[in-house]
């Protein structure tokens, strides 16, 4: 059984920070790929970033490129992302999801989600 759960969203003016955090229970962290999603209302969900599960690959959505950056930490069992320069296009349901190992692009391949965080960006 693996159990995730994300924190650190918010309200956030544009320009601003914040760092989420998806700590995972269970024994699948170190074995899985790391993503991030976001959902806002109306739109389909897109993969934000991804990490392998030795943190070698690492990808970004183009829109978030050179804003975000997406970490894990092992010893902890958390992934990180952490968010600067914020954009009000940036607002969204946020949630982490793990694959088997490497990154996928279809959804389908993300075993285990958690319940999402939102984050809040004003103008």
């Amino acid at each position: 059984q693996v159990h995730m759960m994300e924190s650190g969203g918010g309200l956030v003016q544009a320009g601003g920070s914040l760092r989420l955090s998806c700590t995972v229970a269970g024994s699948a962290f170190n074995n899985h790929a790391m993503a991030w999603f976001r959902q806002a209302p109306g739109k389909e969900r897109e993969r934000v970033s991804c990490i392998d599960w030795v943190g070698s690959a690492i990808d970004y959505l183009d829109s978030v490129k050179g804003r975000f950056t997406i970490s894990r930490d092992n010893a902890k069992n958390t992934l990180y992302l952490q968010m600067n320069s914020l954009k009000p296009e940036d607002t969204a349901m946020y949630y982490c999801a793990a694959a088997w190992r490497y990154c996928f692009d279809s959804e389908r391949e993300y075993n285990y989600w958690g319940q999402g965080t939102q984050v809040t960006v004003s103008s």
